[in-house]
């Protein structure tokens, strides 16, 4: 658990559940472990805290009143492929099971949940994103924790904006990124603008030793292979 520990504490958690004893007793045990830990008591509030604080992993209840859990995942997984998801229920309905499946979903855990089923798939969930180095194209790395972009032997240091929006073209990087999603995802609370959004793209894109932002028209943009 002591290694467990050293990988958790760069990591953030959003935890939904709407039994705020149950949610009390789990957010206390992560607080142990995780960077931060966010709650939320039903779906609505969870899908807010997600765009706004990005964590790295949510464990969410199915049945919440305002807003449940497949539909705050069927919200998320619009835009977000890439983040793991933990599902606690007391429910192992098989329509539920189906629905999560498609919405690629890391692990489903039967309440009541130990530490141990807890942990478990935690750790399994975040194997996949322990190492903080995505690769853009086969010679371009993103350091998402140091904000730095490698190419070959160069170093890059990019601005935070500049490598959140790196990030969610890697994270969609099967489809496009929209206007939308680079709004809520990288303007947050601030109105994006045609004018401001060309800019950023062309000042990124001069510190860019390779071009690997496509743009597609009247859409958004993507990963190029550069």
């Amino acid at each position: 658990m002591i290694e467990l520990k050293k990988v958790l504490e760069n990591h953030t958690v959003l935890l939904a559940e709407d039994d705020e004893e149950i949610r009390k007793r789990i957010a206390n045990t992560l607080k142990f472990y995780f960077k931060e830990v966010y709650e939320a008591n039903n779906g609505y509030d969870a899908y807010e805290l997600f765009l706004e604080k990005k964590p790295s992993l949510l464990i969410s209840d199915i049945e919440m009143q305002d807003g449940n859990g497949i539909d705050l995942v069927k919200k998320i997984r619009k835009t977000n492929l890439a983040i793991p998801i933990i599902i606690l229920s007391a429910y192992s309905k098989e329509e539920y099971l189906l629905k999560l499946i498609n919405l690629k979903i890391d692990h489903y855990i039967l309440k009541p949940a130990t530490n141990k089923s807890l942990f478990e798939a935690i750790s399994n969930a975040l194997g996949e994103v322990q190492n903080t180095k995505l690769e853009l194209n086969a010679h371009t790395f993103l350091d998402v924790d140091d904000c730095m972009l490698y190419y070959k032997k160069e170093e890059i240091t990019l601005r935070k904006k500049e490598k959140d929006f790196l990030e969610l073209l890697y994270q969609n990087r099967n489809q496009i990124t929209s206007y939308e999603l680079i709004q809520d995802y990288i303007w947050v609370d601030k109105i994006m603008t045609d004018n401001a959004l060309k800019t950023f793209i062309k000042e990124l894109r001069k510190k860019l030793p390779v071009n690997i932002i496509q743009n597609v028209i009247q859409e958004g943009y993507k990963l190029s292979e550069g």
